[in-house]
């Protein structure tokens, strides 16, 4: 029996923030408490097939995570470890503390399996955050998605990223650069030709003497807007590609409306639009950048997945790896074991020896 199905009823008579919280209260709790951790991964996980994929010279032990803005602080790494993700990705955060846009600021789309958000990156701030990180035990592969703060120009951003990640770099698996959330005024015109070039050439360059320093390399993904024409995802395709950067991750939210009827309850809130309507819009781009940038770098897809079928389609559309979060709203933790019975399925069908081998076909 799908014990979420049996709570998500209760779940959803909350506001969604308060249901967010809550639940994220609840992960942490049980991460962090023997035995409650170790019956949250065997409740949750099961016996999950595990299809291990190496990505950005990182193995994970499967091609399926979590999508920033699930634990924003980091708080419940523990808990999100236990439930058998091949990764999480954080975030976003931001060098200083903010509180983010006002609330109600997160809304549930029930009829169509939607969320309409315009958080704003509301974060706890870098410092709280890597004291958050520090006190958990985990075990999963972490992505950090790192932004800029409201209050700092838009011609001052790179100061915010670069301080972003010279904070993680030392913890982090891999860092995400977040320059398409729709909620923070002018974030997505870094993704400008000009603008777009500038920030990823000073990353790298910081990137490069962070590894020096470090003594290892921590791959830099960028995470891109759907609401593109197929001119500007090739035109960043090809800026990611000149940089050498180690992964795109398509797509963030969507300030269209695609599909939805001016009936659905709250479809008129302003903010990025995510769940099975993004679906289709995150699929296109993916296919356009696997397109444009053949085995230049790999693309991580997130965007709509409420399925195995969804899943599948994000990678023959040309992902490696990808992401959930309005899916696990929705469907629960039953949805990562779905998605990784189906590529077993697929596995033996095809009497592939890895994810790779069936992926390549």
């Amino acid at each position: 029996m799908d014990s979420y199905r049996l709570l998500r009823p209760l779940l959803f008579r909350l506001p969604p923030e308060t249901s967010h919280q809550f639940t994220l209260r609840a992960l942490s709790l049980a991460g962090r408490m023997h035995p409650l951790d170790q019956f949250l991964a065997d409740a949750a996980r099961g016996r999950l097939p595990q299809h291990p994929i190496t990505v950005m010279g990182i193995p994970f032990p499967n091609p399926v995570g979590v999508a920033a803005g699930l634990d924003k602080h980091a708080s419940a790494v523990d808990g999100l470890s236990a439930l058998g993700f091949g990764f999480v990705e954080l975030g976003t955060v931001t060098p200083l503390a903010q509180p983010g846009n006002p609330r109600p600021r997160l809304f549930r789309l029930s009829t169509i399996n939607g969320v309409i958000n315009r958080n704003g990156f509301n974060s706890v701030g870098l410092n709280q955050f890597l004291s958050n990180l520090a006190c958990s035990r985990h075990t999963v592969r972490l992505g950090i998605n790192i932004g800029k703060n409201a209050a700092t120009p838009l011609e001052h951003a790179e100061q915010d990223y670069l301080t972003a990640l010279r904070a993680v770099y030392g913890v982090a698996d891999y860092i995400a650069v977040n320059i398409s959330s729709p909620n923070t005024p002018g974030l997505r015109d870094l993704q400008g030709e000009d603008a777009l070039d500038n920030l990823l050439g000073k990353l790298k360059d910081e990137q490069s003497r962070l590894s020096d320093n470090h003594g290892h390399y921590t791959p830099l993904a960028v995470k891109i807007s759907p609401d593109m024409d197929q001119i500007d995802i090739d035109r960043i395709a090809e800026s990611l590609a000149r940089h050498e950067l180690d992964a795109v991750i398509a797509t963030n939210t969507t300030v269209s409306r695609p599909g939805v009827s001016a009936q659905v309850p709250q479809s008129i809130e302003q903010g990025g639009l995510s769940g099975e309507p993004l679906n289709e819009i995150s699929s296109r781009v993916i296919a356009r950048l696997a397109s444009t940038l053949g085995s230049a770098l790999p693309i991580i897809g997130v965007g709509g997945i409420m399925n195995a079928a969804d899943a599948w389609e994000k990678f023959t559309a040309g992902a490696s790896l990808i992401q959930l979060y309005t899916g696990l709203i929705y469907r629960g933790p039953r949805l990562l074991g779905d998605i990784l019975t189906d590529i077993d399925r697929r596995m033996s069908s095809a009497q592939a020896g890895s994810l790779t081998e069936l992926l390549g076909r």
